[in-house]
This record gives C-alpha cells, sequence and structure tokens, in this order.
C-alpha cells in the first residue's frame, strides 16, 4: 500500500507543471473569447447547434453555464444548449495534455463530441420546429449571469493555479483510489469485468457523468487512461457531463418538470452514443 501511495503522489506532482500550463493557456484564451462567444451564440438563431458544438469544445470553464442562462432566458434554443452541453469537455482536455496523449487522439475525441452534439442539435431543434410553432417564450428578464469560478476575477495566473491544485486533488483522490483496487484486484481482472460489458459501461458512465462538478471529468479521463474503461464508454460519460452547465440550468430555469427533460435527454443521447460507438468498435 505504502507503495501506492508513494507512485500516486509522484504521478500527480509530475503533472503539475503541464496542468498548470495547459489552464494558463486555456484562461487565457477564455479571457479573450468568452464576450465573443456569447454575441455569436446569441445571434446564431437556426445555426446554434453547429456553432454551439463547435464553441463547446474549446476550453471555456463557464462557456456551459452561460448557455443554460441564454436558454433559461430563451435566447438560444434547446437544440443549442444540448449541442454545447454534449461538446464540452470540462477537464478532460486539460487532463489529457498533460498525460501527453497524441494529439491525433485527442481531436478524435474532441471531434466525436462535436459532431454528436451538432447532429443532436439540429435533430431536437427540427423535431421541437415541426412539433412548437409560433410559439416563442420571451424570458430574457429572467436572465442571470452565474459565474461559478470567478475566472473573469484578478489574474489568469491565480485563476489557473487555482484549477491546476484543484484539479491535482482530485486526481490525487481518485487516482489513489483506483490503484489500490487495481492493486487488489488486479488492472486485466478490473478492465475485463468493465470492457466485456458494453451496454452496462455507458449507462454507468452517464450516470457518473451527470455529477455537476469537474470530478466526474476527472474520473472518467482518468479510468480511460488507466486502460479501465474504452474510449467509447468514456465518452458516454463526457457527452452527459456539462460541467455545473447541469446545476446552473435547475437554478435559473424556473420549470423543474423541463429541467428534468432535458437533464434525462442529455442522458439517453450520451449513453446511446457510447454503446454506439462501443459496437462499432470505435477504438483509440
Amino acid at each position: 500500500m505504502l507503495d501506492v501511495l508513494i507512485d500516486t503522489v509522484i504521478d500527480s506532482v509530475k503533472l503539475l507543471p503541464f496542468l498548470f500550463i495547459a489552464y494558463l493557456i486555456m484562461e487565457y484564451i477564455e479571457h479573450k473569447t468568452s464576450e465573443k462567444s456569447k454575441k455569436v451564440i446569441q445571434k446564431s438563431g437556426k445555426f446554434g447547434p453547429f456553432l454551439g458544438s463547435i464553441l463547446g469544445i474549446f476550453p471555456q470553464c463557464g462557456f456551459s453555464a452561460m448557455a443554460a442562462n441564454l436558454y433559461a432566458g430563451r435566447i438560444i434554443t434547446l437544440g443549442t444548449l444540448i449541442a454545447i452541453f454534449l461538446s464540452t469537455s470540462d477537464e478532460m482536455l486539460p487532463i489529457l495534455l498533460s498525460e501527453a496523449v497524441p494529439i491525433d487522439i485527442i481531436l478524435k475525441i474532441l471531434g466525436i463530441k462535436l459532431v454528436i452534439g451538432m447532429i443532436a442539435g439540429f435533430v431536437i431543434d427540427f423535431i421541437l420546429r415541426k412539433i412548437v410553432k409560433n410559439e416563442k417564450e420571451d424570458k430574457i428578464a429572467e436572465v442571470c449571469e452565474h459565474e461559478h469560478c470567478h475566472c473573469e476575477e484578478g489574474s489568469i495566473l491565480k485563476s489557473s493555479l487555482k484549477h491546476t491544485i484543484s484539479v491535482v486533488i482530485y486526481i490525487f483522490i481518485i487516482s489513489f483510489i483506483l490503484n489500490t483496487v487495481i492493486h487488489i484486484i488486479g488492472e486485466d481482472n478490473l478492465a475485463n469485468f468493465i470492457l466485456n460489458k458494453p451496454i452496462l459501461g455507458p449507462i454507468i458512465a452517464g450516470i457518473v457523468g451527470l455529477i455537476p462538478n469537474c470530478a466526474a471529468s476527472v474520473l472518467l479521463t482518468q479510468l480511460y487512461l488507466s486502460g479501465v474503461i474504452s474510449v467509447a464508454t468514456m465518452l458516454s460519460g463526457l457527452l452527459v457531463g456539462a460541467g455545473v452547465g447541469i446545476l446552473i440550468l435547475c437554478k435559473v430555469n424556473k420549470d423543474a418538470k423541463e429541467n428534468v427533460k432535458i437533464i434525462g435527454l442529455l442522458y439517453v443521447i450520451g449513453v446511446i452514443s457510447g454503446i454506439f460507438l462501443e459496437l462499432i468498435g470505435v477504438t483509440f
């Protein structure tokens, strides 16, 4: 057990400089583009799912929260909201970068999330236009800004350091638990238990993805990097996971039944996508 603890500490500390650099770049991008992204989404109209899914894959920690606010005010469509939620990567991207995962694999993962988000968004909007005609409800007065991490306040160095420390703590805890389980059960036994269940894996991963916290994406990404779950299973959870977007949606959108339906829709799309990717044999 002592060896497991030492290895976990060493592995976590090794990630510190790479995570910090990744978050520093992400914070810079967000500070420079967040307002522009918001304006683009507000004016997107029928092209919302297309633009939303593209902007969603870029590292902007408050983007899903912003989308939830815009949807609560009916400034964007449900399809656009779902497209953004599905494409948002949360903590997956910095972890993959810090672990030196080949860039082509990272691009493939982001590309799959983008395509699924875009297709789902357009299909949802198309169906809703057929079912509900000329019933656009204006709730702009209800919209308020909820910046969960206050990244826009202070220097990007401080924000980057805060994110880095927070995620490293999560990585350490999750890695220690995972390494302990692997040490006791055995890596092959654990991997076979999950990987040989192509339907159960995505279903469980989707439930994990519903946790409105970056710990969910950290856990799923670490399990994938450890070879315990497949990329399809990881994507199931990451497609469902929208960071604090779901939490903000439940807070600002007063229709609780609608929120449950949106969360359910997000879960179904993520799990079905993961099962499909598993069945067609997508592996990286």
